[in-house]
């Protein structure tokens, strides 16, 4: 089955007390399969944003968790920042990572919310793709007024009602927004000055709701510990409104009211494809580092709980699997993933490359289960053994067969690519990991195909091998 990977970025209304968010933190590392990705916290706003990852379940149980906490440490009656809130955990927006789609983070959603209210007794509201009227669509028309005019209007004003729960308002804790979306970038740039005035004129000239750009919320807001105003931003789709574009745009807003622009930073992770949209403007990003960038935050969370050393410690075992076939089609996803390197860099598209690997990755996994059957039918009784054998040879020598026409398609895809020369050694290297990879599932199918009396299904297999040919 393909992997499912589904992300969580929960904001919580605690910003300066780091003990407290220690205690959220922990609840969520908790969590088996899980792994946080990021935390962040601001004094000014008062709020801290945690980013985690992992299959739908065990993210949803995370989140519960995060919010039982939050609830039992937060009193939103003391609670005073420049960040809007409804909720001590103010918002908790599911979004598709892989494997997975927004439909299925709305039913998420749903059922994370039946369960906050049954167990908590905070009542739920949804947004974006989860939203279940249109002004709920967008996060600001729920949170107007914030907590103090929740507390007064929840069960008395009808559009106050919230969509999971009954009309009472929790009383430190406020209610919680849960939702599903595409990624959102937080982006804020930070003005040379303490005018928030100023701030606020330059967010209502690029938000959309007031004329602006598309996919662009933004408001202003005061760093009191920095003395300066701030231009608070949330990217709902940075592929059709990009940062760069909004970045500018702020600049020459500030410029026409004499203020210069003195930074700008990033609230959590941000996909590879943003920054190779935005590079030129990489460096005046405040707190830009690698290690900020989504995909490669999972990579190195994934590599942690296994991945390459844990693969080659258990190909050097003493034992049948993994083995040959698994190392060919390791080979094999290693030449895809350089495939899509070098179509990257390129500037081409790399989709059929990564369709590869994530084909070649399994094959690794499903030619150590196909031998395993093999070897727990040799184990059967003999009277009994016969058409098991036959059977389990028979996905023996399909596994390897498959990564054979793959990796033959593969090759004759590189062997196609247009790349500049710059990029050619590791166009070569990946073309010499798909031979090698051949080379090695072959013979795999060759001795299963050796012990396999089905003639029709040898036929059907040489067939096969001679189309790749």
């Amino acid at each position: 089955m393909p992997r499912q990977l589904v992300e969580c970025v929960p904001n919580f209304s605690e910003g300066r007390d780091a003990a407290r968010i220690d205690e959220i933190v922990r609840t969520i590392l908790a969590v088996p399969e899980v792994v946080l990705l990021d935390r962040e916290s601001d004094a000014d706003h008062n709020r801290s944003v945690l980013t985690f990852v992992g299959p739908p379940a065990a993210v949803a149980d995370a989140a519960f968790r995060a919010v039982e906490k939050a609830v039992s440490l937060i009193d939103l009656t003391k609670h005073r920042g420049a960040h809007p809130r409804i909720g001590a955990a103010d918002v908790v927006p599911f979004i598709p990572i892989e494997g997975v789609t927004l439909e299925d983070c709305v039913r998420l959603a749903e059922r994370l919310g039946a369960e906050i209210w049954n167990k908590l007794k905070v009542p739920v509201y949804f947004y974006e793709a989860a939203a279940k009227r249109p002004d709920r669509v967008n996060l600001e028309n729920i949170r107007r007024g914030q907590f103090e005019a929740l507390v007064k209007e929840m069960g008395t004003v009808p559009e106050r009602r919230p969509d999971c729960g009954d009309a009472v308002c929790h009383p430190t804790a406020g209610a919680v927004v849960l939702g599903a979306r595409k990624f959102l970038i937080a982006y804020n740039i930070n003005l040379g000055t303490p005018d928030v005035g100023i701030a606020k004129k330059i967010a209502k000239t690029i938000r959309f709701s007031s004329g602006g750009f598309r996919y662009v919320k933004s408001m202003g807001v005061t760093l009191a510990s920095r003395n300066l105003a701030q231009v608070s931003i949330n990217l709902t789709d940075f592929e059709q409104t990009p940062m760069h574009l909004v970045y500018e745009t702020v600049r020459r807003e500030a410029e026409r009211y004499g203020v210069p622009v003195v930074g700008s930073e990033i609230v959590g992770l941000i996909p590879k494809k943003a920054i190779e949209m935005s590079a030129e403007y990489f460096l005046r990003y405040e707190n830009f580092r690698p290690e900020l960038v989504l995909e490669h935050r999972i990579a190195e969370a994934m590599t942690s709980r296994g991945g390459l050393p844990e693969f080659l410690d258990a190909l050097a075992a003493p034992t049948a699997t993994p083995g040959g076939g698994s190392a060919s089609a390791a080979a094999a996803a290693m030449a895809a993933a350089l495939g899509a390197m070098v179509t990257r860099l390129a500037k081409q598209d790399s989709s059929a490359f990564e369709d590869d690997r994530h084909f070649f990755t399994d094959a690794v996994e499903r030619d150590a289960e196909a031998f395993q059957k093999v070897m727990a039918a040799y184990k059967r009784p003999k009277d009994e053994r016969g058409p098991f054998v036959e059977e389990a040879l028979h996905g023996a020598a399909e596994v390897p067969l498959e990564v054979f026409e793959h990796a033959s398609a593969m090759q004759a895809r590189l062997e196609c690519l247009q790349i500049p020369a710059k990029f050619g050694s590791d166009l070569a290297v990946a073309k010499a990991l798909t031979v090698a990879a051949k080379a090695g599932v072959l013979e795999n199918v060759r001795i299963n195909l050796d012990s396999i009396q089905d003639e029709s299904f040898r036929a059907s297999v040489e067939s096969r091998l001679q189309a790749c040919r």
